[in-house]
């Protein structure tokens, strides 16, 4: 009888997991984006001017790195109007500056990001193809009359090299509100 209960209960888990399906939820290597932020956001204060001297781009063609910078001061002023933040010239005695950087892996590993920025998301490229390369972005807040920043956000994704700088520029607007979602509105 016992030997019976067994059989049909191996029997039952047997079709219970034969009838389960997997459904994969990674997302496409393209879109995956790992993230990791330090620092105090209550510090965040109203108006903000770009800061004067954080703004690095590494990448392989140096042609690009304006455009790029263009693309990602635009996403963040995009990100913080909407979130109730004013930019202000730098003359105008702003309370705080953003800064960012931005550098391909071909140009800059973790280890040298995380000894300049003091952060690493540490995204795998296991199984990456290569048409993708592995991209960081730091944006960073300072006080005005402080070196050290009192809140930072380090992404890293994918970047494809097969699209224009224009096509890849596009991605600016969702990263910066990813990374800036810690930020509150006023």
């Amino acid at each position: 009888m016992l030997k019976n209960v067994n059989r049909v209960i191996f029997s039952l888990c047997l079709v219970i997991v034969s009838a389960c399906t997997t459904k994969d939820l990674e997302p496409a290597l393209a879109n995956r984006i790992t993230m990791v932020t330090s620092g105090d956001v209550s510090l965040v204060s109203a108006t903000y001017a770009w800061h004067q001297t954080m703004f690095s781009v590494h990448t392989k063609n140096k042609q690009d790195e304006e455009s790029l910078r263009d693309h990602l001061r635009q996403s963040v002023n995009k990100v913080m109007a909407a979130k109730g933040y004013t930019q202000v010239a730098l003359t105008d005695s702003p309370q705080m500056l953003i800064g960012f950087g931005m550098a391909l892996e071909s140009e800059m590993s973790d280890t040298e990001i995380l000894a300049k920025a003091g952060l690493v998301p540490g995204l795998s490229t296991h199984g990456v193809d290569n048409n993708l390369e592995k991209g960081s972005v730091l944006i960073a807040f300072f006080n005005p009359l402080v070196k050290e920043p009192y809140w930072r956000v380090l992404a890293q994704g994918f970047i494809d090299h097969n699209k224009s700088v224009d096509k890849r520029a596009e991605r600016f607007d969702d990263l910066s509100k990813v990374m800036l979602s810690a930020i509150p509105s006023r």
